[in-house]
């Protein structure tokens, strides 16, 4: 194949990469941090991010736009965020109607594939020793405690789209941490998505521009993590992805409701329990046997994204 050919296949894999990423965080639970962690691409994109500074300009200043675009990765990053924003903006609908339809099913594949994530992200920790293993405790628990807590329902003013950006930007590029969650607890969700779905670029473009601001001060930060505590860091993040399997049980129980902004009845407080207390309890079908195909479905697909990563 030829140097041309092989460009354009690395960038098409690049922008499926990032498609991946803005599935992943349409959803409550699943971080487009995990997909970049396990197809390979986490620390390009950490790298990528901090180049966009002063240096970048004084690049742009001396050599031109060309030396510029080069040292920033300019190519992988809009090919990476151009497949997260098309895949966010075409699935924000479909994923909302799985959620409403055909909860069970869905939480039960992330669920596969978060777990099967924390196995890739603990196979990185090269040693368990008294701090990875305190690292990742502190990680799971941490997850665990914000998935426990119940989602507020804001009334935003137009300049809260800007806030909740770079917030929940923090925990989308935090393998085990949704972004998507931060944004229910802040009660933003709802009207993000529903932004998204209506095209209102206002809105849009100030979301989009406190997730820059939030990426470009946060993206450090973790860089630095990984630098100068890479194994606790590693054992860190495992910790998120297991403590965030909280959220992604698939059988829940309402323990009390609330009625949002649109005056739609939302669960406020809810309980994991098993399939058959869920049965007695809600009168519906658990779907036992294809919640546990889909999450195994969704561990073996994460093995496989592994598998040809690691083998391309």
């Amino acid at each position: 194949m030829s140097n041309d050919g092989t460009r354009k296949r690395e960038w098409l894999f690049i922008f499926l990469k990032g498609a991946g990423m803005g599935a992943a965080d349409v959803v409550p639970g699943v971080s487009g941090g995990t997909i970049a962690f396990i197809t390979g691409i986490y620390a390009r994109l950490l790298n990528a991010i901090q180049s966009v500074n002063l240096q970048a300009l004084l690049i742009l200043k001396r050599e031109g736009v060309a030396a510029m675009w080069k040292h920033i990765d300019g190519n992988f990053l809009v090919c990476l965020f151009g497949g997260l924003l098309t895949s966010a903006a075409s699935l924000a609908k479909l994923i909302t109607y799985l959620l409403e339809h055909h909860q069970t099913l869905v939480w039960s594949f992330f669920f596969g594939l978060i777990l099967a994530s924390f196995w890739h992200v603990a196979k990185q920790v090269k040693s368990w020793d008294r701090s990875t293993v305190i690292a990742c405790l502190i990680g799971a628990m941490t997850a665990f405690v914000i998935t426990t807590i119940s989602p507020a329902e804001a009334n935003p003013a137009t300049w809260f789209y800007f806030v909740a950006g770079s917030i929940a930007i923090c925990a989308m590029i935090l393998p085990g941490i949704s972004g998507s969650f931060i944004l229910l607890l802040m009660g933003m969700y709802g009207h993000v998505l529903a932004a998204v779905n209506r095209m209102d670029l206002v809105l849009i473009g100030l979301f989009l521009s406190g997730c820059v601001v939030g990426l470009m001060a946060f993206s450090r930060f973790l860089s630095w993590l990984l630098k100068a505590y890479e194994q606790a860091t590693f054992a860190l993040l495992a910790g998120f992805l297991l403590g965030s399997l909280n959220l992604l049980w698939p059988w829940k129980q309402t323990l009390s409701t609330y009625t949002n902004s649109h005056g739609i009845e939302k669960p406020l407080e809810q309980a994991n329990i098993l399939p058959s207390q869920f049965f007695a309890l809600s009168g519906q079908d658990p779907n036992t046997v294809y919640c546990l195909l889909l999450a195994v479905f969704g561990l073996y697909l994460i093995l496989f994204v592994e598998k040809i990563t690691t083998t391309k």
